[in-house]
């Protein structure tokens, strides 16, 4: 029977609480109080009322970090950057009377987030914050770029330097890089020739030969000069715009970072939301490789990156690869990355997919698990969570040499099935398709499909049956088995949100809407031939969430 979900919690509090009842407080929930002035007693009430709404939500993850309250769409992950021990993330989003800002977390572990001052918002001449990096400068000072609203501004700088990095001040030279209208710069160059320049989304800042460099986004150049069919070759597609300076304050524009080929990205593309470090030669960190992973979404078709060689003397990035963490839509979007004391290159991205009646519920905003991110033997980008996450395991099963024949499924009971890690090794076999089915209602009425396909040679993330809201499709990665190799599956499923990577090499993150209580199933199957499913590993993941 489809039982829908409710919030039973939540109508049992506000019972309790409803004017009249003995005990309850009747005065009205103040627009605006000072934040030195007492506490209303409204006020703590309705943030402890939020607090239980929100872990009553059936669809607010427990692990993956969220944004902790008001709107984040967008929600961008920005500015992240590693000191004194401690991991800080930005988030973009929304603030309810405010305007755009960049909230502030930061962790020891990866996994449990203390909640900071917002960064930066509006106000010191712009009206909010869109996306940008973060920098950590030799002498721990720590900078946030940024591209300052709205109009013709362009990119700002806020430092920060105290214990906690709780304290911004944005530079009084903002913006450092000026727009002449929304998102473009528009001058000319030494020979008096026209000169136009992205002046949106700038990445983190890095430091080469005592300088330091920049780069800044194409979208609005793109919309203006590059979508029609006679456009310039040079205006189409996705590019990003090189910045120097000696100082931070003061930048002198260096040119196109890279050359873009349309074997790997076509005309529609922009480059914003990018990232550029160098890429460690291993999971855990280390000396890294010769190669610079730059990330970066177009707008239209999400996350991806390029694989690469810095020219450090002519200053030009040289893509030798090219591979993205999207397929079909945009839902893994917006990524952000740093490098940590260990040499790690760790990322984050939003994901865009919402559901329907947000501000109702109070909250928007999800991020995908951290990833390691790492230059493979054979020069492709390779990818795992990171290890901290292993610290939220709990209530470990096995099961073993499982085979099933086409059609067949084994259903692994006693799995938590709303907040679960998986580990399964499969021989393909002869199998045409072999995986797991998660978030699975007893009669398959709802149930989301993680599998490996080894006619299309594709990892596949099938949600077209996962529940009553959100994007359900078909998402397939390019993935291929080499001769003899068994797929090996992590799976992650944290409520509405559901993550495989396979063999470390390809990854799909994506979120689901289950509608009925008893989608909690986890069960192996295969399709097309006999499979061997030779061990699988579960464990319960205990929330890190506060709420």
């Amino acid at each position: 029977m489809n039982r829908s979900i409710a919030f039973p919690l939540v109508a049992t509090i506000v019972a309790v609480l409803a004017p009249g009842v003995r005990g309850a407080e009747t005065v009205a929930v103040p627009k605006e109080w000072s934040g030195t002035a007492p506490v209303p007693a409204a006020v703590v009430q309705s943030t402890r009322l939020l607090r239980e709404r929100f872990l009553a939500d059936p669809y607010r993850p427990g692990y993956h970090f969220c944004v902790p309250e008001d709107m984040g769409t967008p929600g961008d992950s920005n500015g992240c950057f590693f000191a004194g021990g401690r991991y800080h993330l930005m988030y973009l989003y929304k603030r309810s009377g405010v305007g755009f800002c960049w909230g502030h977390v930061s962790s020891k572990d990866l996994v449990h987030w203390r909640h900071h001052p917002d960064s930066v918002g509006p106000g010191n001449g712009d009206e909010g914050c869109f996306s940008g990096g973060g920098f950590l400068d030799d002498d721990g000072t720590a900078y946030l770029s940024y591209w300052m609203l709205w109009g013709a501004k362009g990119i700002g700088l806020a430092k920060s330097n105290d214990r906690h990095y709780d304290r911004w001040e944005k530079l009084k030279a903002n913006p450092v890089i000026k727009s002449t209208e929304w998102g473009i710069t528009e001058t000319k160059d030494a020979s008096g020739n026209p000169l136009v320049y992205g002046s949106a989304d700038p990445t983190n800042v890095w430091k080469k030969g005592g300088k330091y460099y920049i780069l800044t986004g194409n979208l609005l150049v793109l919309d203006k000069y590059g979508r029609k069919p006679d456009s310039p070759e040079a205006m189409k597609g996705d590019r990003l715009y090189l910045f120097e300076s000696e100082n931070l304050t003061d930048w002198k524009y260096k040119g196109v970072f890279y050359q873009r080929d349309p074997k790997w990205t076509d005309d529609s593309e922009d480059n914003m939301c990018p990232s550029f470090l160098p890429l460690p030669s291993a999971p855990d960190g280390g000396p890294p490789s010769p190669k610079h992973l730059l990330l970066f979404i177009s707008h239209n078709k999400g996350c991806q990156y390029y694989v690469g060689d810095y020219d450090t003397k002519n200053d030009r990035f040289l893509p030798t690869r090219h591979g993205r963490m999207t397929w079909i839509d945009n839902t893994y979007f917006a990524p952000e990355a740093l490098v940590d004391d260990k040499g790690r290159q760790i990322m984050w991205a939003w994901l865009t997919d919402n559901p329907g009646g947000e501000p109702e519920k109070g909250w928007s905003g999800v991020y995908g698990l951290p990833r390691s991110l790492w230059l493979g033997e054979d020069g492709t980008l390779r990818m795992r969570p990171v290890r901290e996450l292993e610290m939220l395991r709990h209530r470990e099963q096995t099961w073993s040499d499982i085979t099933l024949d086409d059609g067949q499924t084994k259903r692994l009971d006693g799995v938590v099935g709303d907040s679960c890690e998986l580990e399964i090794t499969v021989d393909p076999g002869t199998a045409r398709q072999c995986g797991v089915k998660v978030r699975a209602s007893g009669g398959g009425e709802e149930e989301t499909l993680l599998y490996y396909d080894a006619e299309a040679k594709k990892l596949a993330f099938d949600s077209r049956r996962s529940g009553v809201d959100g994007r359900r499709a078909v998402e397939q990665a390019p993935f291929e088995l080499k001769a003899g190799e068994p797929l090996q599956l992590r799976v992650f499923v944290d409520k509405s949100v559901i993550e495989v990577y396979a063999n470390d090499r390809q990854a799909i993150c994506r979120r689901v809407y289950p509608g009925r209580l008893d989608s909690l199933g986890v069960v192996l199957f295969a399709k097309g031939g006999r499979a061997k499913f030779a061990g699988m590993k579960a464990w319960e993941m205990m929330p890190s969430n506060p709420y």
